[in-house]
């Protein structure tokens, strides 16, 4: 089986995987919403020290358009969006940057981030408005938002410049390496209940690949960062993580960083980069949000 056909038939499993875990398909569509004055979180939202340098107030020649995305029935299905864009422009099609937050926050938490859950459904709606350059749509995470934006790459070419900050890793090699604790820990709610069910007294490994193989399909296995990653080759990619981050050990990304390479080398392009700040834990730094900056300027500007 050639690469191509290879990596078509990965991409087409793992989007079977994402519609058995969906209701039946609605029809593109949104409804009005407004900002959310007081947000409610699902936990203590991460203190990123880079993220307070963000503006939260008015942005003068910026418009805000707030509405939900209909992604499936029900209310678990009205996807929050905020879109910003410039009220005047010369240009008819603009790129789009699609930002994802980190766990436990919301859209609300800073601007100009977007809580997405559905990727692959507001891809659809981003490139059926007439002001979006459909060759030009980049999408950014932190942390859990970057393991979205990392799949959702994956899955669907549309996203054409692609920056997963603090989130890339290796699932099987953080099991097997029993390196899997601080990941875990992060939503640690999940995995206790998973334990009782299990009839464990502690958290094992056992305990975290059954949650991990639950909630997504060989996430561990055939879905892993050394499978995927590779695919979003030949697509402008930045992958930023911190040296010493418990979440993503480096020590687990060398097979993934080798085959990623590979597959940029085998089209004889440069534009995929890797870079681990030094010192830095599970952190997003100023300098990791000029460096994501400056990579779409490169590859997004008109």
């Amino acid at each position: 089986m050639d690469p191509i056909e290879s990596e078509a038939n990965l991409r087409s499993q793992f989007l079977e995987v994402l519609r058995s875990r969906r209701s039946p398909l609605v029809p593109l569509q949104t409804l009005p919403a407004k900002c959310v004055v007081e947000p409610l979180y699902q936990g203590t939202p991460c203190d990123y020290e880079a993220m307070k340098s963000v503006p939260k107030a008015p942005i003068h020649n910026f418009k805000e358009e707030n509405f939900y995305l209909i992604t499936e029935e029900g209310e678990q299905g009205q996807l929050p969006v905020l879109i910003l864009s410039k009220k005047e422009s010369t240009h008819s099609k603009r790129p789009a940057v699609v930002f994802l937050h980190s766990s436990h926050t919301c859209k609300e938490w800073v601007r100009p981030l977007l809580e997405v859950w559905d990727l692959l459904t507001l891809v659809d709606y981003l490139t059926a408005r007439e002001d979006i350059d459909n060759s030009k749509i980049g999408i950014l995470g932190m942390s859990l938002g970057g393991m979205h934006a990392w799949f959702a790459a994956f899955a669907d070419t549309r996203y054409s410049v692609v920056v997963p900050i603090i989130s890339v890793q290796s699932f099987r090699w953080a099991l097997d390496n029993d390196q899997w604790h601080a990941r875990v820990y992060s939503i640690k709610s999940v995995f206790e209940e998973a334990r009782i069910d299990l009839g464990k007294d502690t958290i094992d490994k056992e305990v975290v690949e059954k949650v991990w193989n639950r909630i997504a399909p060989g996430l561990a296995s055939e879905f892993d960062s050394h499978h995927t990653v590779p695919v979003i080759a030949v697509r402008p990619l930045l992958i930023i993580n911190g040296e010493v981050d418990p979440r993503c050990p480096l020590e687990g990304l060398d097979a993934t960083i080798s085959t990623t390479q590979k597959a940029f080398d085998a089209h004889s392009l440069t534009h995929f980069k890797v870079i681990v700040e030094p010192g830095i834990g599970h952190e997003v730094t100023l300098s990791m949000l000029k460096e994501a900056s400056d990579w779409f300027d490169k590859f997004l500007k008109p």
